[in-house]
């Protein structure tokens, strides 16, 4: 159930669209967001919310923006009141996503040199091995939860070990994680803002040690990214050691939130659609096109933001210098006008020009390894386990930013 046809008749469509705030949403929102997105589309693309932002949702629209030099990602003016002066103002505001040019070039291009096409073939083999271990563990177990088992298993232990994390300091990781990026949610408790704060504090401080360790003992292996961070240099600059913690929390948090949500996301569709599961048993080369209709289907990243600094004309509407914007990343990858039928999963989709990275100079620096984390874990999980099924109530994360399971239980 996706479309609003399936919910509502025309006008309550409409109403829905025009009353759309997305600092208001409705719970049944963070279970389908979708019914939502094809309102707003059909009657009101260009929403104008409550508060004075804006709220797009078509395709063109938002890859627009994304290339768009008079958009700023900066959110020093959105963050400041809400998040105050405390460690979760300095995190968002010194890590990369949240940052202009040129403070955003300089720190990307540092940080992207330790994501080189080299250093991540390197990583395949320890990417394989992760996953058979822990397939092998859940084939003794006879049952896993998809997401705490499997998918969320599997990115922090790669980002571990490229940031040189030691195993047995590793459990507290998603925790930090889920509490840091639900402080982006647009809307936040006292208690959520409590523990992002605190999150990001007890994080930062034990990357204090580690970043200061490989700084004093610097390391030839090409797959430590931490290394290649701390040492490398542009222009004869390196990245301060307040972006170095900030940024190593981002690199946590972002390659955790991608591969968790892609690979969750990707195979509870692949069990609600048996046909394109088959087809992919059937035909193990369709696995790359299947990960991007997986990236589509149900972007992890459902929202993002800019402002305006410039007056501009969107979709026909006119903005002001200093006006927001929301980027309906999952409602612009729905957009029949970008995707034919656009709310049917299909691992064959030709072309796929999704969003769910974004795009223009702020596309996912990690969206390689995203890809090749997705495709050996889902490509993997199908073919060993052909009895795989759902098994019991799931639960989503019931978060509008981000869109993925909390928990998925699965045998076979």
């Amino acid at each position: 159930m996706t479309h609003w046809s399936a919910l509502w008749d025309e006008a309550e469509a409409r109403e829905k669209a025009l009353a759309f705030d997305p600092k208001r949403l409705d719970p049944y929102y963070l279970d389908n967001p979708y019914p939502w997105y094809h309102a707003l589309r059909d009657f009101d693309p260009v929403h104008r919310c409550p508060d004075g932002s804006w709220f797009l949702t078509r395709h063109a629209d938002v890859s627009g923006i994304y290339r768009d030099r008079r958009m700023s990602s900066d959110k020093t003016r959105e963050f400041a009141p809400k998040f105050g002066d405390g460690p979760l103002y300095t995190h968002h505001t010194t890590s990369l996503v949240f940052n202009d040019p040129p403070r955003h070039t300089r720190v990307r291009k540092l940080i992207q040199d330790a994501f080189t096409p080299r250093a991540l073939a390197a990583l395949q083999p320890r990417i394989e091995a992760l996953v058979d271990g822990l397939l092998d563990r859940a084939e003794e177990a006879g049952s896993m939860d998809l997401v705490e088992d499997f998918a969320f298993a599997l990115p922090v232990e790669v980002i571990s070990d490229i940031l040189g994390v030691p195993r047995a300091d590793r459990a507290p990781l998603r925790d930090y994680s889920l509490k840091i990026l639900g402080a982006l949610e647009p809307v936040i408790s006292d208690a959520q803002l409590a523990a992002g704060n605190d999150a990001v504090a007890e994080f930062g401080g034990y990357l204090d040690g580690l970043i200061r360790h490989r700084r004093a003992n610097p390391s030839d292996d090409e797959t430590d990214i931490l290394n290649a961070m701390v040492h490398g240099e542009v222009d004869g600059e390196r990245l301060s050691h307040e972006e170095l913690v900030q940024n190593c929390i981002f690199l946590l948090n972002a390659g955790h939130e991608t591969t968790t949500n892609l690979v969750g996301n990707g195979v509870a569709a692949l069990l609600d659609n048996p046909a394109e599961l088959q087809d992919l048993r059937a035909n193990p080369e369709l696995i790359r096109s299947a990960i991007e209709e997986f990236l589509r289907f149900e972007s992890s990243n459902q929202l993002g933001n800019r402002r305006v600094t410039e007056a501009v004309e969107i979709g026909g509407v006119e903005m002001a210098e200093g006006d927001y914007i929301h980027l309906c990343i999952g409602g612009a990858n729905r957009d029949p006008e970008a995707f034919p039928e656009p709310d049917r999963l299909d691992i064959r989709r030709q072309p796929n020009r999704h969003l769910a990275f974004g795009g223009g100079i702020h596309i996912c620096i990690g969206n390689t390894l995203a890809r090749m984390e997705g495709a050996v874990a889902v490509g993997r999980l199908v073919s060993r386990f052909p009895g795989l099924r759902r098994d019991g109530d799931f639960e989503r994360g019931n978060r509008a930013r981000f869109r993925g399971f909390r928990r998925y239980p699965v045998s076979w």
